[in-house]
């Protein structure tokens, strides 16, 4: 598909045409693919009036705009061409490609990390990055789920120490602060992309976990799993306290008719529903297995999940150090949870497939039954690994796509099954992946958060977090803290009048387009955002343009930033646009 919304006319008209296609549902694949995400806002007169303040240089609109035009991510070339036969991959990788492996493995493309993958090669920039240790969320310490009376925000402006104690412990905001400043920073890009896909996959929100110290301990597992094997990632998954809390396994007592209690069943429908098989038997290359009637089959039945209910009764959150451990012990989120078998449900147990837990055995007997039931379904490889493709590559992986990261998921090349380091390598450096020239559909729209830091690590930029952990949450996205379990977009997401699956659109509409372009125009054109007086250590958020603003005019600053923020895929019709309006600021 050709992107038609660009290229002719004058350059307001065309981002007006396209916000309007986003409000009213038409032409809303002009979005999507390699270079389709422009919004409106800060263009026409109301555009070219602020850059003319004195300390804004005039060139800063062809920045705007390319920001506006790169919000998708993971495409190819400018334009479509037919498949061709994969030729043997070259000794090291061009520009374009080392910048699109970084679109796809990092929080944003830098210019050293271009000149970085080019020098190695693609394998070797990802087996590296494979081996940087996780860096972690720290400085949070446990807190009583319930706040002391001098630490709750009682509304005041400037917050006093009561509303700011509320704020840094018993909310999201230093974790989502963190988030950001990791994407930024932190040399281990990969696990913390990785890390960022789980997050949305094996969901928990501080809409229920508002402890920070909890939210953190959450993330950092996640890290710390990202590479490794699914086996281990969904062992601590089930044991988190966050996320036993989160999902009610914590204290999930077995059936009592004396005092009314039955196994609670929300951990044991998430868990297979979300985390790992889904809901229909599936293929290897993603697609649903069928009945006789054309229906898709199953891939569990109620007595399953009772079988797995009552499998994750008699665990609670872990004693506090120095206090004893007794059933229902107070909420607690460091470490994992601990059992007590005098509340565990005996008997047996029916699981997937018609596999049985034999009765009589521990806590940790059945669970690890259990899991290993889940592991080793088939569905675990093609229903994990397409929405890791989703959220690191392209929204739309072919099925040959999938059966090939499902195959690598069951077996890494060493009788390996659920080794994730391998996943990822496989994902990244996949033929659909590295081709020059995708399908017109390839790619996907960034969400939010990547939308954000694609912005700031191209263009050099700096922040304490503050700024844009407010700005994601106005485009639709409050990093850690989505509304449900199923996260702020369902992976099968498809663009309305469309069968073109697009998760992120889910949360696009007009005034998260507007907030897109709202962020531009603050980071470019108004300098940032200034330091935060109530947060330790704040830097406020900006960019540095010190890489482009020594091009010798802006045909070269626009090449530059086509390399940096869209991997080359700029069309040459959206960049002589782009170059016509960049000039006629410059001469005004």
């Amino acid at each position: 598909m050709t992107d038609q919304s660009i290229g002719t006319g004058e350059v307001p008209s065309g981002i007006v045409s396209i916000c309007a296609s986003t409000v009213n549902g038409v032409r809303a694949s002009t979005f999507y693919s390699r270079h389709r995400q422009k919004k409106s806002g800060i263009m026409g007169g109301g555009f070219f009036r602020c850059r003319s303040a004195p300390t804004v240089p005039k060139f800063l609109g062809a920045f705007s705009v390319a920001l506006i035009v790169s919000a998708c991510g993971g495409g190819g070339s400018g334009t479509s061409a037919p498949p061709a036969p994969t030729p043997p991959a070259p000794p090291a990788a061009t520009a374009t490609d080392a910048a699109r492996l970084l679109d796809q493995a990092t929080f944003g493309v830098t210019a050293s990390d271009v000149a970085s993958v080019q020098s190695t090669g693609i394998d070797a920039y990802i087996s590296a990055q494979l081996a940087v240790p996780a860096t972690q969320y720290t400085g949070y310490s446990y807190t009583p789920h319930t706040a002391p009376a001098d630490c709750k925000n009682d509304g005041s402006n400037p917050p006093d120490a009561a509303s700011l104690c509320a704020r840094d412990q018993y909310s999201a905001f230093q974790v989502q602060r963190d988030f950001f400043t990791h994407a930024l920073n932190n040399p281990d890009q990969l696990r913390q992309r990785v890390a960022f896909a789980l997050s949305q996959i094996m969901v928990v929100s501080s809409v229920e976990i508002y402890e920070a110290y909890g939210l953190a301990d959450f993330q950092n597992m996640l890290l710390n799993d990202a590479l490794g094997n699914y086996r281990a990632l969904l062992q601590d998954v089930t044991l988190s306290p966050v996320m036993g809390h989160y999902l009610d396994m914590a204290n999930s007592d077995q059936t009592n008719p004396a005092n009314g209690t039955v196994p609670n069943q929300n951990y044991a429908r998430e868990v297979l529903q979300l985390f790992s098989i889904g809901l229909v038997q599936l293929n290897q290359d993603g697609s649903a297995q069928l009945d006789a009637t054309g229906a898709p089959i199953p891939t569990y039945a109620p007595p399953t999940i009772v079988g797995f209910a009552t499998v994750f009764t008699g665990w609670t959150y872990p004693p506090r150090p120095g206090a004893s451990s007794n059933w229902t012990n107070p909420i607690n989120f460091d470490g994992q949870m601990v059992s007590f078998p005098n509340h565990h449900q005996s008997g047996t147990k029916l699981l997937l497939n018609g596999y049985t837990v034999p009765t009589g055995q521990t806590p940790e007997q059945d669970l690890a039954n259990a899991l290993d039931n889940i592991f080793n379904h088939p569905n675990v490889g093609p229903f994990i690994g397409k929405q890791l493709i989703q959220h690191l590559v392209t929204s739309n992986p072919s099925p040959a796509y999938v059966a090939r990261i499902a195959a690598v998921f069951a077996d890494n090349g060493q009788g390996v099954r659920g080794d994730l380091g391998a996943v990822v390598r496989a994902i990244l450096e996949d033929e659909e992946a590295r081709d020059p020239a995708p399908p017109a559909i390839f790619g996907h729209l960034r969400e939010p958060a990547l939308f954000i830091t694609a912005t700031m690590r191209s263009l050099g930029g700096q922040s304490d977090g503050v700024f844009l952990r407010s700005a994601s949450s106005a485009m639709g996205q409050p990093i850690f803290s989505p509304e449900t379990v199923f996260n702020f977009y369902p992976p099968s997401y498809q663009i309305p009048g469309t069968q073109t699956t697009a998760p992120e659109f889910g949360i696009q509409n007009a005034a998260t387009a507007l907030a897109r372009s709202n962020f531009v125009n603050t980071v470019i054109l108004q300098g940032g955002a200034a330091p935060n007086s109530t947060v330790t250590g704040s830097t406020g958020t900006s960019i540095g343009l010190s890489a482009f603003t020594g091009a010798s005019d802006n045909a070269a600053m626009i090449a530059a930033l086509n390399q940096t923020l869209m991997h080359g895929s700029l069309s040459s019709d959206a960049g002589a646009t782009i170059l016509t309006a960049a000039n006629a600021a410059a001469a005004n």
